[in-house]
């Protein structure tokens, strides 16, 4: 044991000594272990599967499902930049500790991928939640050099389909659990559709001209595909780069063009280029005031209606519509 956990920490010494991008097409070409092809997990004493999950939304979903069969503990907590995240000492203890993890993929955990791939020769099943869904489904931008946009789960309907693969590999490691995780995850999946409806409704009491979602980075372009919503980030798709001084500009010009009364700060991101563009959209006399904060790639605390995804994705809606709609 004590020679695998060396070869662990070994593996995160490397990882993190390397020079990762969000958009390098290298992660998500390995292999991971998925559904029917995963291994039952022994559980002595009816012991719950220990899991891990990367991200809060994933660990609120493997919460859900799992119900009191799965413990879960989530590696990335309220206010933790995903694409920026790199793995402890501490996180290769839990993961070495765990019967399974559940990560993201698409380049989104770019610090810890190489370590999420690597931890299946611990014997711990590695799962990436997006493995299931149709690539023809997911986005490509341009700017990102071949590689899909990894915030899909504001895509409602993509969403669905990452916790029947959650199900799928909790019944594949606890088959005794099957008719638990399946009752669990389409009550999820039902919520998850009412909620869409809801979020539909509600993005079109904002009137078109303004129906425009400006954030520090372009985390909602699966949000504004699925709800008529335009976005402007101004980063990018990852926020390991830097807004310049003319994205400022080209960005505050736009507001101003358009009379966008709000823009929108992200939990996860620091505001210093959201306050730059108001300061930006101000010299040219057009007033922008900040919108309120709303949650990209991490969610809100624990106990908090904010905590949860469907809490989250009422929130983002709820608070965008109250700032667009005044104008």
């Amino acid at each position: 044991m004590r020679k695998l956990r060396v070869l662990a920490v070994a593996a995160v010494v490397a990882v993190n000594a390397a020079v990762f991008s969000a958009c390098e097409v290298t992660s998500d070409q390995a292999d991971t272990n998925t559904g029917p092809r995963l291994a039952p997990v022994t559980r002595q004493g009816g012991r719950p599967l220990r899991v891990v999950a990367t991200t809060s939304q994933i660990f609120d979903a493997v919460r859900r499902v799992g119900g009191n069969r799965v413990e879960v503990h989530g590696l990335m907590g309220p206010g933790v930049d995903p694409h920026l995240y790199r793995a402890s000492e501490g996180d290769i203890t839990r993961l070495e500790a765990a019967d399974a993890v559940f990560w993201n993929g698409l380049h989104l955990e770019a610090g810890i991928s190489g370590v999420l791939e690597r931890i299946t020769v611990l014997g711990v099943h590695s799962i990436r939640v997006t493995d299931d869904i149709d690539r023809q489904l997911l986005l490509a931008p341009p700017e990102f050099d071949g590689a899909f946009d990894p915030h899909f789960w504001f895509d409602l309907d993509l969403w669905s389909i990452a916790v029947a693969t959650i199900r799928d590999a909790l019944i594949a490691m606890d088959p005794e659990g099957a008719e638990s995780y399946r009752a669990n995850a389409d009550s999820f999946i039902t919520q998850v559709k009412e909620l869409d409806s809801y979020v539909k409704s509600r993005a079109m009491e904002i009137d078109v001209r303004v129906r425009v979602l400006v954030t520090a980075h372009d985390a909602f372009n699966y949000f504004a595909n699925r709800y008529g919503i335009e976005v402007r980030g101004l980063q990018g798709i990852s926020t390991e780069g830097e807004a310049s001084t003319a994205d400022v500009q080209q960005l505050a010009q736009f507001i101003s063009e358009r009379g966008i009364p709000a823009v929108f700060i992200e939990s996860s991101v620091p505001d210093q280029g959201v306050q730059a563009v108001i300061e930006a959209a101000a010299a040219r006399g057009h007033t922008v005031t900040i919108g309120g904060e709303i949650f990209s790639d991490a969610m809100g605390a624990q106990g908090t209606e904010e905590g949860t995804y469907l809490g989250m994705i009422r929130h983002n809606i709820d608070t965008i519509v109250e700032a667009l709609a005044r104008s």
